[in-house]
C-alpha cells in the first residue's frame, strides 16, 4: 500500500495562499509560516501532517500528495476547508 508523507497550509482565500506561496518561492521557511498562518491545528506542527495513505484525505489533497513532484510547493488547491499549499516530503 502506497504512503506518503506532507505538509500544508491552510489559508481561507486564494489570495493568501498566492501571497504566501510568493514568500516561500522567495526562501521564506514553511514551517514558520504555517504556524503563523495556517487555519489547520497541524499548524503547530508546522504544517505537517505525518504519513498517510491515499484515501484518507479528500481527492484533491491525495492528487497532489501522491501525484505530483515531491519537495514542491503546489497550490493554491481548493476544498471545503478552505486553500492549500502542499509539498509532499517522500511517498513509498
Amino acid at each position: 500500500m502506497a504512503r506518503a508523507c506532507a505538509r500544508h497550509i491552510l489559508l481561507k482565500t486564494k489570495n493568501e495562499a498566492l501571497l504566501i506561496k510568493q514568500q516561500l518561492a522567495n526562501g521564506a521557511d514553511f514551517a514558520k509560516l504555517a504556524k503563523k498562518h495556517s487555519t489547520c491545528p497541524s499548524a503547530k506542527k508546522g504544517g505537517d501532517l505525518g504519513e498517510f495513505k491515499p484515501g484518507v484525505m479528500l481527492k484533491a489533497f491525495d492528487q497532489v500528495v501522491f501525484k505530483k513532484a515531491l519537495l514542491t510547493v503546489h497550490g493554491p488547491i481548493k476544498t471545503k476547508f478552505g486553500y492549500h499549499l502542499i509539498e509532499t516530503i517522500y511517498r513509498s
